[in-house]
This record gives C-alpha cells, sequence and structure tokens, in this order.
C-alpha cells in the first residue's frame, strides 16, 4: 500500500476530517460520512511525512474535572474535550488503546485550545461569514445523506441541532477565512519532489488491490429476522438482474443504499487488503476481472460485488505521485505556518490548562 496518510492540520478539531489541507474544519464534517461509505471505500492517497516518536505526555486522570481549560477566560468543558475524543476514537473504528489515552486527550486538548485561539482572533477581527455561504455549506452536508430524514437522524444520533450545526459552520468558515488570510503557498521545486520520492521509499510500496463495484442492500444494525428476509429477497431480486445481463451501473444507481458509492454506479475505486470489512474483502479478493459475486454478507447488509480490475504489489513509479507529493510538500508548508501563527496567538493569549 502507498502508506499515505491525511494531512494533519494542527488547527483542525481533533474530531473532524483532517484530510484538508491548510483548513480548519469542524464537526459537521466528520458527522457528515455515513458509516457504510466509510467502511466500504478506499481512502485516497496522499504522501505521510516521517515522524519521530513524540515525547510521552503527561498522564491525563481517569476522572476529569468539569472545566478542563480556560483559553482568554473561556472554558474548554470535560463534556467538549470527552465528545471530540469520542468521536476521533468512532472514526478511528476501535477501540482507544489504555497506553494512547494520554497522549490522545492531550493532543485532543491541545487542538481544542488552538482551535479556541483562532475562533477568538477572528471574531477580534471582525470576520463575517455570510449567510448564503453557510446555507451552502449546510446543503452540501446534507447532499451526503440520501433524504433530509436521514440527515435528521444523524444530527439526533449525535444530540446535535440544526442550529447548532449551523453555528459550528458559522465557526468553522471564519477560522478558514482567517487561516486563508495568513498562510501562503510555497513554491515546490522538482528537484524537491525528487527527493522526497528517494527519502521515503515505503511510502510508495503498493500491495495487491482490485477495483471493485457493489450493490449494497442495507440492513440496520440489530435489524430483526424478518427486516433481513426482506433485505435478502431484494438483493436476490437485484442478483437475478445482473446475472440475466442488466448494467450492473445501472442496477447501483437503482437500488444500492451506499450514498457513497451509488451515484458512480457502485464504483468503490481501487482499495487493498485491510481496508474493506472481512467478508467483503475475502469475496473480492477472490473474484477475477468482470466476475460478479454471489450474495455477500457484512455488518451492513447484503453486497453484490463485481471487480473490475487487479493489480499485483508493485513500488509506484514518480510519474504517478509527483502531483501528490508536491500538493502534500505544499501542505505541510501550510501547516508549518499555521502552527507558527497558532503559537503567536498562544504568546499573547492567556491559557489554563486545569489537568
Amino acid at each position: 500500500m502507498i502508506r499515505i496518510a491525511p494531512l494533519l492540520v494542527v488547527l483542525t478539531l481533533a474530531a473532524c476530517s483532517r484530510n484538508t489541507p491548510a483548513a480548519a474544519t469542524s464537526q459537521e464534517t466528520a458527522a457528515a460520512t455515513p458509516a457504510s461509505t466509510q467502511a466500504t471505500s478506499a481512502a485516497p492517497a496522499t504522501p505521510a511525512a516521517p515522524t519521530d516518536a513524540p515525547p510521552a505526555a503527561a498522564p491525563v486522570p481517569a476522572q476529569l474535572p468539569e472545566v478542563v481549560a480556560r483559553v482568554n477566560g473561556e472554558a474548554i468543558s470535560k463534556a467538549e474535550l470527552e465528545a471530540a475524543v469520542g468521536e476521533l476514537v468512532a472514526r478511528a473504528g476501535r477501540p482507544l488503546p489504555p497506553e494512547q489515552r494520554d497522549s490522545v486527550f492531550r493532543g485532543v486538548l491541545d487542538d481544542l485550545i488552538g482551535l479556541r485561539l483562532l475562533k477568538s482572533e477572528g471574531a477580534a477581527r471582525k470576520i463575517v461569514v455570510p449567510e448564503a455561504e453557510i446555507d451552502a455549506r449546510i446543503a452540501g452536508l446534507k447532499s451526503q445523506f440520501p433524504s433530509e430524514a436521514a440527515f435528521t437522524q444523524m444530527l439526533t444520533a449525535r444530540g446535535m441541532t440544526l442550529a447548532k450545526l449551523r453555528s459550528e459552520a458559522r465557526d468553522s468558515m471564519q477560522v478558514d477565512t482567517l487561516l486563508r488570510s495568513q498562510l501562503k503557498d510555497a513554491t515546490i521545486t522538482p528537484e524537491q519532489v525528487t527527493a522526497f520520492y528517494n527519502e521515503n521509499p515505503s511510502d510508495f510500496q503498493q500491495g495487491e488491490r482490485v477495483r471493485a463495484s457493489h450493490i449494497l442492500i442495507g440492513v440496520p444494525e440489530g435489524a430483526d429476522p424478518a427486516t433481513k428476509q426482506l433485505a435478502f429477497a431484494k438483493a436476490a431480486e437485484v442478483l437475478g438482474q445482473v446475472k440475466a445481463g442488466g448494467d450492473f451501473a445501472a442496477l447501483a444507481k437503482q437500488h444500492s443504499s451506499d450514498p457513497g458509492s451509488a451515484p458512480a454506479g457502485g464504483d468503490l475505486g481501487f482499495f487493498e487488503r485491510g481496508q474493506m470489512v472481512g467478508p467483503f474483502e475475502q469475496a473480492a479478493f477472490s473474484l477475477a476481472p468482470s466476475q460478479t459475486s454471489e450474495i455477500v454478507e457484512s455488518p451492513f447488509g447484503y453486497h453484490i460485488i463485481k471487480v473490475a480490475e487487479k493489480q499485483a504489489a508493485r513500488t509506484v513509479p514518480i510519474a504517478e505521485v509527483r502531483a501528490q507529493i508536491q500538493e502534500f510538500l505544499q501542505s505541510q508548508s501550510r501547516q508549518q505556518q499555521a502552527q507558527a501563527f497558532v503559537q503567536s496567538l498562544r504568546a499573547k493569549g492567556k491559557i489554563e490548562v486545569l489537568i
């Protein structure tokens, strides 16, 4: 696999999606990604910078106080910190290892402090976000869900109202505007790109991978046997249409309940082992190109999988990743500028860490 991790923007809330260079985002971004899409889509590749092991974090008490920090007199609550950590853990898809608790809590708190400083600075500079732009942001989030009801259900599940989401979007966009005024694009030379490629050979080793499409007949978590039986019957009906020569992409657009891939005819792009849930991965890698699976059950429901292409393990040539490396190095520069900007805000602010 090309070990390409999302770029960590120091100012982005830890619970947020961290793959947008030089822009702080807010919780609505993370909240708007349906779980079925996360489990069945491959992440885009972006070069990962080499890092040294961080120093051990100071212990975090098992019982947190109600207020964990203050930034210029404004409290960061225990609930806010725990919610941010919880969202981060949920997106990771695995429990937080006990040995990582101190570093994760401290890292998330540091991000919250940085975000609070940026929000304060944006307010002090009287940065105003037009209501029309906030409307567009909310509309974009809604479009990621199959229906208005599904979007509302997401908000309810996260204990969030539309008004609160709108407020967070306004804060996020105000911070975006502030950062754009401070961060400048670096000039990256072809020699720098080549040097990065040569100095990080392990980042460009790609394992065996497959490109596949699927049709997902979703089953709600904890569904009763009757509901599962109905979903299986529908999957069997769709599979029958596929076997009779039906257009797979058209059937995916019509029947698949995966909002991330259905509009693209079920296409998931390329993915490697370890990126999909077990039964899905096992079936996909066992198929030959142009071959279609029988019905495959996963925690998300019933899948019909069609493989388009398979690739053997290889070293990705620089020509294929030159543009990605250039963007990564530019983003790395913006991140460094962002860190320096937040440090300047810290220097003139009053920060109290209470844990």
